[in-house]
């Protein structure tokens, strides 16, 4: 066999033309035959036991054909590509084209391959970088939430106010006439949580156990229920108890019961302002990541085959498949529970996909460039990482995972590392500039 041509074509597609000559389709049908005509009955012949000419006389000289390609062309395209350098990053669409001799064979193999990438600038990148604080405002907030978490309820006998928790029946009626979903018995609500319609909540404020009362309400425009959508309805309500929150006093003891850590208050204040400074530190951090590739891939100029979309979408629904089995469910039900045809699933992630594919491009074009190469040690470090990960024995991971593989991965991680290290940092100005100047202490 030999590869006769190369031919670059659009959209990042190379057309391979190979030649198989007939001594090795014969070799390659002869194969077939002996993997397939023990099955293949022939009149006069015990079943498996009829020479090849024979098979072919009777059913046709094309009988092994497919079979005898299924054979030859791994091993062709083996061949071809390794001859040509060319990165497949995809399954090839195969075409017949006219033998170079009777009984041979040529295939025209059009095959996806990485695209040629050219970058604009991707060193001294000015991209934005929040300033991360954490205000005495902000621990307080916290603190409270903390409160709220920790508070009891206890039954008062008195006027419900803001806060309080009453317990009531109810039962909604629009012209007179009940409507479904609009009635419930011994229903724990909170004043001001804004969780009924507008209006319900406020006209309930003032009431004390064993009080009935009619609650008039309109229901937004754009309620989810259409036929309710705009109307006036009335809700027969009867309150069995108020309940009062009663919040914990912020001390010391409170810091025992909130933190395994703390003795004090002072000290849940400082663990409270570390933890809020650290997540939003996490989280300015991989913005201005995401904003730095944004700048890369801006100006990226690749023709990327879909092959290569579709082999990203492939593992975001892979990872998909995995996140929803683990809640005891199949994708498959998922998707009928959802009323989603698995195209339009797919779809959901095109853009997702395209973004990953080239960012993955652009790194690999700056590592290129940079001569970026990983260590030995970076490599043991990284195995052993997933060892601990995957609490699994360090070869075994291996095993699994081929160097290559690990290499080119951590590979894109420095790229990314150098063009972060190299890039221009714009303080932004902060979301919370008027929280700042009123409270011009931070917490420490």
């Amino acid at each position: 066999m030999e590869l006769k041509n190369t031919e670059k074509q659009e959209h990042s597609v190379v057309a391979l033309t190979i030649e198989i000559t007939k001594a090795e389709f014969e070799a390659a049908k002869d194969k077939a035959f002996k993997k397939t005509g023990k099955n293949i009955t022939v009149p006069g012949f015990r079943k498996g036991k009829a020479p090849r000419k024979m098979i072919e006389k009777l059913y046709g000289e094309g009988v092994f054909f497919e079979e005898a390609f299924n054979i030859i062309y791994p091993e062709a395209m083996e061949m071809a590509v390794e001859k040509s350098g060319i990165k497949p990053v995809g399954r090839a669409d195969v075409d017949l084209g006219d033998p170079a001799e009777e009984g041979g064979l040529t295939i025209i193999a059009k095959v996806p391959v990485e695209p040629e990438v050219e970058l604009g600038e991707y060193k001294g990148i000015e991209v934005e970088k929040e300033t991360v604080k954490v205000l005495a405002a902000d621990v307080k907030a916290e603190l409270n939430r903390l409160a709220q978490r920790n508070a009891r309820t206890e039954t008062v006998d008195r006027k419900a106010k803001k806060n309080d928790t009453v317990d009531i029946d109810f039962e909604g009626f629009v012209d007179g006439v009940a409507f479904e979903g609009g009635k419930a018995e011994h229903h724990a609500l909170t004043l001001g949580s804004g969780t009924f319609i507008p209006g319900f909540e406020d006209q309930l404020i003032g009431c004390k156990a064993g009080d009935e009362k009619d609650v008039t309400v309109t229901f937004p425009e754009d309620y989810h229920a259409k036929e309710l959508a705009g109307k006036e309805a009335v809700f027969k309500c009867k309150v069995h108890k108020v309940e009062e929150t009663i919040l914990p006093e912020l001390d010391d003891e409170f810091a025992k019961d909130v933190s395994e850590t703390c003795e004090t208050l002072d000290d849940l204040k400082k663990e409270i302002s570390d933890r809020l400074k650290k997540e939003r530190q996490e989280a300015a951090d991989h913005a201005f990541e995401e904003k730095v590739l944004d700048a890369v891939i801006e100006n990226l100029k690749a023709d990327i085959p879909q092959a290569m979309i579709e082999g990203q979408i492939d593992s975001i629904v892979q990872d998909f498949r995995y996140r929803v089995q683990m809640q005891g469910m199949t994708l498959e039900q998922y998707l009928t529970m959802t009323g989603t045809e698995m195209g339009a699933f797919r779809a959901m992630f095109q853009a997702q996909a395209e973004r990953q594919v080239k960012i993955r491009l652009a790194l690999e074009k700056v590592a290129e460039l940079e001569s970026i190469a990983v260590s030995d040690k970076e490599m043991e470090e990284e195995y052993a990482k997933m060892a601990e990960q995957y609490k699994m024995d360090v070869e075994k991971v291996k095993s699994i995972v081929s160097a290559e593989a690990l290499s080119d991965d951590l590979k894109i991680s420095n790229a990314l590392e150098f063009i972060k290290k190299h890039a221009k940092v714009k303080k932004a100005s902060s979301k919370k500039k008027a929280d700042e100047e009123a409270a011009e202490e931070t917490a420490e």
